[in-house]
């Protein structure tokens, strides 16, 4: 269609289950109403490594359409591949080949590469009249600089972590922890077999979100980054949970980011584009201390990338529906720099948050009790359907 709007579309950061369903649910709604779409391939990485010319850089943007998405959303991870890439702070081994040449006009004070006016470039180039980028806070915080740049577009959160700010719900959360709970409750049988204390760990960096519904539906002790926790009174809580337990197990589940009164969470390695580390982990360090201390035997299991892998559930393939069809119709209205959320429990959109602010964290005092190290389950009439706000 001549003088068609043309949609582009990405998926940036680590995957979730629902991402297909978001952007099968844009392609659908987006031609229906005549616009083009274009799937941005391995995130933001998509739009600092494209080379324009006479042919379409096929590596890192497709035409997508009802044919070619039709089943796409029977699978999880996302089609159009994703990567970390933060294109105002880039590395210069990261840097797209065709730029090295002239890689010193991006050079930034602080040693990295700012690709933004590549970005701005292709986004030109590409004919893209909007964006819509689909991902967590680091993806979401570099959506903000070019929403800030005016870009037109829309924004869609994801992360299993649920620690974007200003929505009460991010695609890939209630996936997680219904595969979280299959799986402990699976290993219950092995921790009872061997009379051991078990130690879940997560993921978790700056929030305690996912650790806290976990453990509201496994009726289980969790470790949350928002309250640091008394060592010595949590082991004995441990230990008398196995011994009242006719199954001679106990369990707790950590986030990476918890850490005990006057400990302290190490990092390892090289910080990625957005600065993070990798965490010490917190569940190898918990379970020695639980056998150095007590004298029992702990036993760690990672229930990390098993939760993000594979098809979503039924709610989050809702959720991702839903948010996906509310960026078409603010599309259509002319209405950018926004960002599709829920709020007091009803569909909704909110500004782009600003990086600045940090992640969504923990309301301690009212979600989660400090001293049993569980979430709180009284008092919750006429709050959110969520463990949080």
């Amino acid at each position: 269609m001549p003088g068609a709007r043309r949609i582009g579309i990405l998926t940036g950061g680590g995957d979730v289950p629902g991402l297909n369903s978001v952007i099968k649910s844009v392609v659908y709604g987006s031609t229906e109403l005549g616009y083009e779409v274009l799937g941005i391939r391995r995130g933001w990485q998509g739009l600092t490594h494209l080379r324009r010319g006479s042919d379409l850089d096929r590596d890192h943007a497709v035409p997508l359409d009802q044919a070619n998405t039709r089943t796409i959303d029977r699978t999880g991870g996302t089609m159009l591949h994703t990567s970390r890439t933060n294109p105002a702070r880039m590395k210069r081994d990261d840097l797209p080949l065709h730029l090295a040449a002239d890689a010193a006009r991006y050079a930034t004070a602080d040693g990295s590469y700012d690709l933004t006016p590549v970005v701005l470039e292709n986004v030109a180039g590409l004919g893209l009249d909007h964006l819509v980028v689909i991902g967590g806070d680091d993806t979401l915080a570099y959506a903000h600089v070019l929403a800030a740049r005016g870009v037109p577009l829309i924004a869609i959160p994801k992360t299993m972590d649920n620690d974007v700010r200003d929505t009460e719900y991010c695609i890939g959360f209630s996936t997680a922890v219904t595969r979280a709970k299959e799986l402990i409750n699976r290993q219950r049988t092995t921790l009872g077999s061997h009379e051991r204390i078990g130690v879940f760990r997560i993921f978790g960096r700056d929030a305690g979100f996912s650790a806290l519904h976990i453990a509201y539906v496994t009726s289980a002790r969790c470790l949350i980054p928002e309250a640091p926790f008394d060592l010595e009174r949590l082991i004995a809580l441990l230990v008398a949970d196995k011994r009242a337990n006719p199954s001679r197990y106990a369990f707790v589940i950590a986030a990476e980011g918890a850490v005990w009164v006057g400990g302290k969470v190490g990092e390892l390695g090289e910080a990625d584009a957005f600065g993070h580390r990798r965490k010490v982990d917190i569940g190898e360090a918990l379970a020695e201390e639980i056998r150095r201390r007590s004298g029992e035997d702990a036993i760690v299991s990672q229930l990390t990338y098993d939760l993000r892998s594979g098809d979503p559930d039924s709610f989050d393939q809702m959720v991702a529906t839903t948010f996906a069809n509310i960026a078409v119709d603010l599309i259509a209205e002319g209405i950018s720099g926004r960002m599709t959320a829920i709020r007091g429990g009803r569909y909704t959109h909110v500004a782009v948050p600003d990086p600045s602010r940090g992640p969504r964290t923990v309301d301690v005092a009212r979600y989660y009790n400090a001293e049993r190290f569980r979430p709180r389950y009284d008092g919750r009439n006429g709050f959110s359907v969520m463990l949080s706000d």
